[in-house]
């Protein structure tokens, strides 16, 4: 009898505890894979998600515990900081209040909450930071490039006698051969590599900037061989970015045709090394009743992967170059794939030092440094880049006096700071753009800009400045509509004075929301009208912009489409990461390897799954699914805060949302309205406020959720 107490007693306990809040992956400096590089702030920052706790749970105290050895917790003595017990919600970046850390150690940290009702949780495991030799001020950190081991996963003997590998997706890096121990001597060895075939075959005339290499060369040893790359020149000299001198020569490719070689060609003879950026796979995933959205996702996901190369976002292979929009598409991308802040504040900080010529990818900078603070509710780069920000991006030394709106001088003519406008590109995908001095796209992203210049200002503590952008924003969006929306054709001409009304002039300021509500309809209609007559890059935005205006269902279509202007065209064409452009019909130089063309990496997860933050750093999250005439969909999306997870399964009779938030957040949650039935939370009847055409739940707490509707 007595032990079987003592059993239930545990059992009991076993249980409470199970339920108590705890932290868990932890971030020091949002570096959310700890060990990989070392910590150069005197004062870094301390995140964490959590794990066990009940529905509806939040964090109400913490306390932190650094220490120069792990062995000091067992005592409770921790030699560098013990926080003691602090009164707050707070979970992402509290700051490091200790004695100064010492240089070049390993440092310890742990911490411990109180949740909801004051009950106190057990310590979270013990996780490291490495300090740099010199500590100091905060500083963009990155870690370094990681290689992967990819077998062939198909092997073939073509009509030509020779062996055809397949790795089964392109990928930056190296071929290595494996010769078999039994080996008695080296030999010559001559291959074929490329991102393009026909058939069994390399293709060795691919065109374009498709890649190919033939090598030839001879085996020295037994060992491992990687077989040496020459370096292309214009990736490697001028404003490329240089590949670590530890990864040496790179190039994209998928296939392996091997000529001549010593030894038979197997799975244990021959592997790719893919070099990309540390990427954690399995931080977020899609599926849905659409097989061709299903594949559009994996291919755009394992786009954003493989272009992470080069330690900082680049435009593709042919330049390897940072710029401004291709960046702000792979910052959305990464973001909504993984954990992982560190690339994007990385390139933010690089192309703040060396801005490119496009006058609209200046003015990608601030959007860059919006959606870092609202991903991750960190304020660094934003202090560290604001008067930067506010001086030259903002281009305000072309803004006229009379209504604020940007004076520019075209594509052609250069202003004084260098910048050229440049609406997309390539030039052909400009749907007929008629440049004018004064153009709408330029002044869509100009009060855009403004907009989010004054929440950075106001989270800054600059309230002056704060007001002033917003009474620019205000005065621009009134010239904005006199200057350039024709009422009588219900669409935005593309500049003042201009006749011509191109699809770029209507999906920025739809997507940015500055059509007026009562017009929304029609401009709409005309996007809708004018198809996919943009490139990749603007995709981002006409996508954005069916998705605030309702038109999810076209949306979903574009996406998933197998026409030349398709993603679907992409993989039909052999390509596995995303182009530069539609189709090579499209771009003379185009590239198999570009990053802007992964949109959908983004779109779906944002829209479709419908998570975004509503307050920086997921403090608030946005849960807004967007189906169209999708039945199913299942997501989740990764946070600074942990993850959500999203399913939806609806029908004419009937709609479930079943949804989970990490604790110590909420979340606004958003359906379609439907009348004559019953609606519940939770199996409660409920009668949310209804927005639009949509139920709003609001201040939904953390946990898991379900919200259902039947027809009558």
């Amino acid at each position: 009898m007595k032990n079987g107490r003592i059993l239930f007693a545990l059992c009991v306990f076993s249980a409470l505890m199970a339920q108590a809040l705890t932290p868990d992956q932890l971030m020091c400096e949002l570096l959310a894979k700890p060990g990989l590089v070392a910590v150069t702030d005197s004062t870094p920052e301390f995140s964490w998600c959590f794990k066990d706790g009940r529905d509806g749970d939040c964090q109400t105290a913490y306390r932190i515990q650094v220490a120069t050895d792990t062995s000091l917790f067992k005592t409770d003595s921790p030699d560098l900081w013990d926080s003691g017990k602090v009164e707050s919600p707070k979970s992402v970046f509290v700051p490091y209040a200790g004695g100064p850390l010492p240089g070049d150690r390993q440092i310890c940290w742990r911490v411990k909450v109180w949740d909801r009702k004051g009950k106190e949780g057990p310590w979270s495991l013990n996780y490291a930071f490495k300090t740099a030799g010199e500590l100091g001020d905060d500083t963009p950190l990155r870690y370094p490039l990681a290689q992967r081991h990819v077998e062939p996963a198909r092997i073939v003997t073509n009509a030509a006698g020779r062996v055809f590998v397949d790795f089964g997706r392109a990928a930056f890096g190296w071929v290595e051969l494996l010769p078999p121990r039994d080996m008695r001597r080296g030999g010559d060895y001559v291959l074929h590599l490329g991102e393009k075939a026909i058939g069994n075959n390399v293709d060795t005339k691919p065109g374009l900037t498709i890649r190919y290499a033939k090598v030839r060369g001879a085996l020295t040893d037994q060992g491992v061989y990687r077989v040496p790359l020459m370096a292309d020149k214009r990736n490697t000299s001028g404003a490329a970015v240089r590949m670590p001198p530890e990864i040496g020569v790179i190039m994209p490719f998928r296939y392996v045709e091997v000529e001549q070689c010593p030894f038979p060609i197997t799975k244990q003879t021959i592997r790719q090394i893919a070099v990309t950026y540390p990427f954690d796979n399995k931080a977020a995933n899609f599926v849905s009743d659409n097989d061709a959205l299903n594949r559009v996702y994996s291919f755009c996901k394992y786009s954003i992967r493989a272009t992470t190369f080069a330690g900082v976002y680049v435009d593709g292979d042919r330049e390897r170059i940072p710029y401004e929009a291709d960046a702000y598409i792979n910052q959305l991308c990464h973001y909504s794939l993984d954990r992982e802040y560190t690339l994007a504040r990385y390139t933010l900080d690089h192309l703040m030092r060396h801005p490119t010529w496009p006058t609209e990818w200046k003015q990608h900078s601030i959007m860059i440094a919006w959606q870092d603070w609202m991903y991750t509710g960190n304020t660094e780069a934003l202090s560290r880049w604001y008067d930067e920000l506010k001086q030259k991006k903002l281009l305000s030394f072309c803004a006229r006096q009379s209504d604020g709106l940007l004076e520019t001088k075209g594509p052609d003519t250069a202003m004084s700071d260098g910048s050229r406008d440049i609406v997309d590109w390539p030039v052909a995908e400009r749907d007929g753009f008629e440049f004018r001095n004064v153009n709408t796209v330029i002044n869509a992203f100009r009060i855009h800009n403004l907009r989010q210049m004054a929440d950075i200002a106001q989270v800054l503590g600059k309230a002056d400045d704060a007001a002033e952008f917003k009474k620019l924003a205000a005065a621009a969006y009134d010239a904005f509509q006199y200057a350039f929306y024709n009422a009588e054709r219900g669409c935005y001409v593309d500049g003042e004075g201009a006749a011509h009304a191109s699809i770029h002039a209507n999906i920025m300021p739809l997507a940015f929301g500055l059509v007026p509500p009562e017009e929304v309809p029609r401009v709409a209609e005309f996007v809708r009208w004018r198809g996919m007559s943009c490139s990749v890059y603007a995709a981002q935005y006409l996508l954005e912009g069916l998705f605030e205006a309702g038109l999810e269902d076209y949306a979903i279509e574009l996406m998933s489409r197998s026409d030349k202007r398709s993603w679907m065209n992409m993989l039909n064409a052999g390509s596995t990461i995303t182009m530069e452009a539609w189709d090579n019909q499209y771009k003379s130089n185009q590239d198999w390897n570009h990053a802007w063309g992964a949109v959908p990496a983004n779109i779906i997860p944002r829209f479709v799954v419908g998570v975004r933050p509503l307050t920086p750093g997921f403090g608030k999250i946005l849960i807004r699914p967007q189906l169209g005439s999708l039945n199913v969909v299942e997501g989740f999306v990764p946070t600074v805060r942990g993850r959500v997870t999203v399913s939806v399964r609806q029908s004419k009779a009937a709609y479930k949302l079943a949804f989970t938030i990490p604790y110590n957040t909420t979340a606004r949650v958003e359906i379609p309205a439907w009348h004559g039935g019953t609606l519940k939370l939770d199996g409660k009847k409920i009668r949310p406020e209804l927005v639009g055409n949509r139920w709003v739940l609001d201040n939904v707490e953390s946990g898991s959720h379900t919200v259902t509707f039947n027809a009558l």
